[in-house]
This record gives structure tokens, sequence and C-alpha cells, in this order.
């Protein structure tokens, strides 16, 4: 029986966390580990979910579970992975669970190294589109107006200046055995490529739309929505990459507002009519290149 939300196991591996209300990254690394199970080994750089998660005395992870440095997630997965091989131990996963920041910019570097090498171990990005356990300031993977501490919106500038990072297909670039995109709006998508990842042998790579309430402007019981409303808008598309394919895992029949998604969160909340114009441009140009390079 193939996993879904309603077959999902009832162990939990995490919990106990210190999480703010509403947290979309704890709930992508919640889901994770219920999927991979007690022999999965957890690797957390500095980042929203290992200070949320190793509070002395108290470990909320019931598999085994470590911080690496902020750079390296997947260097320290590789030797996880080598050394407990060299023992003769295979009845286990290595997981990193980095936020976007320590993936896309800080983590790039050791991520690259390893899908060069093709090491066998899983890499889930839980993107939250911004450095939002020291206070919200820009990522690469921060969008295109957003407002945080470092891109503020002011009179002349209105919020980030540079659009976001695709970090799926920098992946796919590599040649890697599998690589997905995900969202905590769509859950059974998420179990299920996760699932999928856990059995394929290499490197995999699964990217996660997870928001932060504290850091987008939402209601902490809007999270689940949001990330709905990302993916329907056409702001966040699913889709998989395996034996050098892209593959769209859903295709909106017809976009959602994308004024309506974008007003509903505090960061964009300064945003002109002209701004939101220029994003829908910026998704329809996307998904020309999508529909003309995907299968569906």
């Amino acid at each position: 029986m193939s996993l879904n939300a309603k077959t999902l196991r009832e162990d939990e591996f995490f919990y106990g966390h210190k999480a703010c209300a509403g947290c979309g990254g704890s709930l992508a690394v919640r889901i994770a580990l219920k999927v991979l199970g007690e022999r999965a080994i957890a690797v957390l750089p500095a980042g929203c979910m290992s200070a949320v998660g190793f509070n002395f005395p108290q470990l909320c992870f019931g598999n085994n579970a470590i911080i690496s440095t902020f750079a390296g997630t997947a260097s320290m997965l590789t030797g996880i992975e080598a050394g407990l091989r060299a023992q003769g131990i295979t009845d286990f996963q290595a997981v990193g669970f980095a936020g976007d920041g320590g993936t896309a910019d800080i983590g790039l570097q050791a991520l690259s190294g390893a899908i060069d090498r093709n090491d066998d171990i899983l890499y889930i990005c839980y993107d939250n589109e911004a450095y939002m356990n020291t206070g919200v300031q820009k990522s690469s993977l921060t969008p295109f107006g957003a407002k945080t501490t470092t891109t503020p919106a002011g009179k002349n500038i209105h919020g980030n200046l540079r659009q976001k990072k695709n970090m799926f297909e920098i992946v796919a670039a590599h040649g890697i055995p599998y690589a997905a995109t995900a969202s905590i709006g769509y859950l059974d998508d998420f179990i299920r490529k996760v699932e999928k990842a856990s059995k394929i042998k290499g490197t995999k790579y699964i990217h996660i739309i997870a928001p932060c309430p504290t850091g987008w402007g939402i209601a902490t019981d809007e999270t689940v929505e949001i990330a709905k409303e990302v993916v329907d808008s056409g702001l966040w598309y699913l889709a998989e990459y395996e034996n050098g394919e892209f593959t769209l895992n859903r295709r909106p029949k017809a976009f959602s507002d994308v004024g309506a998604y974008l007003r509903k969160q505090g960061r964009f909340s300064h945003l002109t009519e002209d701004d939101i114009h220029f994003i829908e441009q910026s998704r329809d140009a996307k998904w020309e290149f999508i529909d003309k390079t995907f299968k569906l």
C-alpha cells in the first residue's frame, strides 16, 4: 500500500519542539520522518529546525539526529552514509533538513559536491524564503518584492529586487538521480516523493515550500492554505526530475488570483498594481517554459 496522509504511520519522530505556531518547516520535518521511520539519521545545520529541535536537555527527535555546521549539511550526510556503510550497516537513510539560506546560499557548495559524487543521501530543503531564524533577512530564495529586514520596502524600492533562485533546476542540471519540488499544502504529494526518494540509490533532493507565519506576515492557522495558494496561483510548481526528464505533477486548469495570494501576506503589503502585474508576467513566462519542457 502506498503511503498517504491516511495510511501514514502513527509514530512520531519530531515532537515537543519549540517552533513558532503554524511553522511550515516543522511540519515538513515531522512528515518526512514519519515516512522514513526510526532508521532515518537526520542532519540539521544552524537554522530554524536545529534551533527549535535541540534545546538542552531536551532532544525533540525520536531517531538519531545531529547538528552540522551551517555549510556542511551535505558533507556530514556523506560522512554518516560512508561510515555506516563501512561497518556493513545498510538499513538506514541519511537525511538532511536545511532551510533556504543553508541550502541555496551557504550550503550549495557541499550539496553540489555530494551530487557530483552521487552519495546515497536524501537532502530536503524546507524553504520559508528568508533567513527566518536570525530575524527575516533576505536569502537567494526570497521572491521578488518581498519585504525583509535587509530588503525593506521604501518609497523608491519595493522590497527584494531579485527573482527567486531556482534550486530545483540547478540541482537537476547536475544530472542528479532524483529531484522534486513539493509544498506542505499538498502533503500527499510530498509523502509520495519522500517515499519514492528513499528507495532510489544515489543523491536525492526535495525542495518543499514551507511558509513561516512570522516572516510572511500571515495568521498561524493560514500556513497550509497559503502553501496551497502558492501552487494554485502558479508561483510554485510541483514537479520531479528523474532519468534526465522533468515531469509536472500538477497543472492548474486556471491560475488563482496572484494579487489575492500576495495581499494576504504582510511581506507583500506594500506592492503596487504594477508590481503585481510584473510578478504575473514573470509567472506566465516561466509556465511557457514549463509547458514546453516538462511532460505531464
